[in-house]
């Protein structure tokens, strides 16, 4: 398997994550500096926090699975699944590079949540 165009998505990617993080990072830093607000813009504010932090969250999470990814290429592991050894489907690897799973696996972990 040609890894290299592999790596070279997920270091874009890891690129692109770790700058909408730190883009969040900056808002939130914003957001919570103290100004005049009555109860409705501390409403806003609180939903609009809470909001970005969940974003944050869940693009913590998909940083680490691209550097997880990353492991694996030069783990020598790669494109294939983390839980049952079979390769990982091309087309899915495509899709989402950064995956631990073939679809099967993806799957049970899916109905475990």
């Amino acid at each position: 398997m040609n890894t290299q165009h592999f790596e070279k998505r997920l270091r874009d990617k890891e690129r692109e994550l770790e700058s909408t993080l730190a883009g969040l990072e900056g808002e939130g830093r914003v957001s919570g500096e103290a100004e005049v607000r009555d109860s409705i813009d501390e409403a806003t504010a609180s939903q609009g926090t809470a909001e970005s932090f969940e974003e944050g969250t869940l693009l913590s999470h998909t940083l680490e699975q691209v550097r997880d990814a990353l492991r694996r290429i030069q783990d020598g592991a790669f494109g294939t699944c983390t839980v049952c050894g079979r390769p990982i489907e091309p087309a899915r690897l495509e899709a989402v590079p950064w995956t631990p799973y073939c679809l099967e696996d993806q799957q049970k972990q899916d109905r475990k949540i």
